[in-house]
C-alpha cells in the first residue's frame, strides 16, 4: 500500500517551516527512522530553498510537493514541482570536495549533498514544469 499527501504552497523561504512540517508529520505517522528524517529534511530544505530563491526571480509563484510513502519497502518518495524557469540542479557538476573551502568554487554543495543522501534523485523538465523528485527507503541511513 502507498499513503499519498499533497502540499502546494508559495515558494517562499519564509514558507519553508511549513513545508517540513508538512514533511516530517507524514514521516512520523510512517515511523521513519530519526537519522533518515533528518538527511530527507535536509534534502528538503535545499530543494525548496532553491525554488523559492530562484525559480520565480523576481516574481514569485507556488510549488507543488507531492510525498508518496510505500509501506511494503518502506521507502519515501518526495516530488516538487514548480512553473518556474527551467533548470535541472542534478546537470551541474559535482563540486570537488578534496579542496578546501576556499579553494572551492562557490555553489554546488547543497545539491551534491541531495544527491549523496537520498537513495534516488531525478528531474524532468515536463509540461511547463520543473519536477524533481527523490527517494530514500527508511532503512538506507
Amino acid at each position: 500500500m502507498v499513503k499519498t499527501d499533497e502540499l502546494t504552497i508559495e515558494a517562499a523561504v519564509d514558507r519553508l517551516d511549513d513545508v517540513l512540517e508538512f514533511v516530517d508529520r507524514n514521516l512520523e505517522e510512517a515511523e521513519c527512522p530519526p537519522k533518515v528524517q533528518i538527511q530527507i529534511d535536509v534534502a528538503v530544505e535545499e530543494i525548496f530553498v532553491n525554488i523559492a530563491n530562484y525559480a520565480y526571480t523576481p516574481k514569485t509563484g507556488d510549488a507543488r510537493i507531492v510525498l508518496s510513502i510505500a509501506e511494503s519497502a518502506p521507502e519515501v518518495s518526495i516530488t516538487f514541482f514548480d512553473r518556474g524557469i527551467p533548470y535541472n540542479p542534478l546537470a551541474k557538476e559535482d563540486p570537488d570536495v578534496t579542496l578546501s573551502a576556499e579553494e572551492r568554487k562557490i555553489g554546488g554543495l547543497g545539491i551534491f549533498m541531495v544527491k549523496k543522501s537520498m537513495d534516488v534523485t531525478e528531474y524532468q523538465y515536463k509540461e511547463g514544469q520543473n519536477v524533481f523528485t527523490m527517494r530514500k527507503g527508511f532503512a538506507s541511513a
